[in-house]
């Protein structure tokens, strides 16, 4: 029984130390961009998108599909990024130990 003790303990101090880093890394924000920098995106630990900026010069009335597909891969881009700082904290919160299931 100690030791079942022991883990709930362990198990809440883990699910603390969770809300924290997810607090945390709410405050944070990437930038991500395509095109050599043409289209820039900031999304912030929430994968909310901050912002987007465009350079005048990619947009051309001929050919919106290109901007499409260059705000769709910067965003993309973002995202994964953000991905990977959960990941990241997640890590140095386990130790490594993958958690099924768990971002």
């Amino acid at each position: 029984m100690k030791d079942m003790g022991k883990l709930l303990k362990q198990a809440q101090q883990m699910q603390a130390k969770m809300a924290q880093m997810q607090a945390e890394l709410a405050e944070k924000s990437v930038e991500a961009s395509a095109g050599g920098g043409m289209v820039k995106v900031v999304m912030n630990g929430r994968h909310e998108v901050v912002s987007v900026t465009i350079d005048p010069e990619v947009v051309d009335p001929q050919d919106v599909e290109m901007l499409e597909d260059l705000v769709a891969a910067a965003v993309t881009e973002a995202a994964s990024r953000i991905e990977e700082m959960l990941k990241d904290g997640m890590s140095s919160i386990t130790g490594g130990m993958g958690l099924p299931g768990m971002f």
